[in-house]
């Protein structure tokens, strides 16, 4: 069965994304990926600025320097990830991409609108806004590394660790709303690190273990038989860590 008119990607691009796209294709065939440019770093800190205030943005900042120091040695846990595991963290020469300054812009809408997929999936993109999810009728599902709604934003699987609670190292694939990842939740993936692995390789291992509730999504989504479900867990939003959360869950629980 052809999909190239029934599923449709959206994306800012990156390895976990291109890992969760190629999976799909392996499973479908191709489609078209509506690749957006990047959110630009310095709007990512403005935001959490106004959100969580100076000191603690300041201090996040200030952790990005002892994680330079742990990414050593990560590289190679990497490639004998995507060996071992067959990812392909890159985009194929065959790849049907067209590009977008965002997903919320008008040409994204012209897009999906033209394409009129049967269902959409989300990887590694900004939020998207009502209209974007209102452009056309089909459901929105997102690849999310974290277990929600326990772990919804940022580097989920890390906190999950520094928190002492691995048994959330994993993920989420749930419908888009307008919300940070507070849509329904479809699948969930329960992993375990690997001895080398840390704040560089997470997200990897992550990816890795979790293509097959991508597929499983996408399958009941051109099937018309999505099922969210409820998990009981309190909601908390995840941002970067802080320098003394960083270099705490380190020292104390060689969360690194």
């Amino acid at each position: 069965m052809s999909t190239s008119n029934q599923i449709v990607a959206l994306t800012a691009g990156g390895p976990h994304s291109w890992i969760m796209i190629n999976a799909l294709r392996e499973r479908f065939g191709d489609f078209p990926v509506i690749l957006e440019e990047g959110e630009p770093a310095s709007r990512l800190w403005r935001r959490r600025m106004k959100m969580l205030g100076p000191l603690k943005v300041a201090s996040m900042q200030a952790a990005r320097l002892p994680m330079k120091l742990t990414k050593r040695g990560t590289e190679r846990v990497i490639r004998e990830m995507i060996e071992s595991e067959g990812l392909k963290p890159d985009a194929l020469a065959d790849a049907n991409i067209i590009n977008v300054p965002s997903v919320n812009s008008d040409a994204c809408r012209a897009a999906l609108e033209k394409l009129q997929p049967k269902a959409i999936f989300v990887v590694s993109t900004r939020m998207i806004g009502k209209n974007t999810l209102a452009s056309v009728d089909a459901p929105f599902i997102n690849y999310h590394s974290g277990i929600n709604p326990a772990y919804r934003g940022m580097f989920g699987g890390y906190f999950a660790l520094a928190n002492g609670e691995p048994e959330h190292f994993g993920a989420t694939v749930h419908l888009v709303d307008e919300g940070v990842d507070t849509g329904g939740i479809l699948y969930q993936s329960r992993l375990e690190p690997k001895p080398g692995d840390n704040f560089h390789t997470y997200l990897w291992r992550l990816a890795a273990g979790s293509r097959g509730i991508v597929i499983e999504a996408m399958e009941d989504a051109l099937a018309g038989t999505l099922s969210p479900v409820h998990v009981n867990l309190p909601s908390n939003q995840w941002f970067a860590p802080t320098l003394g959360g960083y270099v705490w869950a380190g020292l104390s629980r060689g969360v690194w």
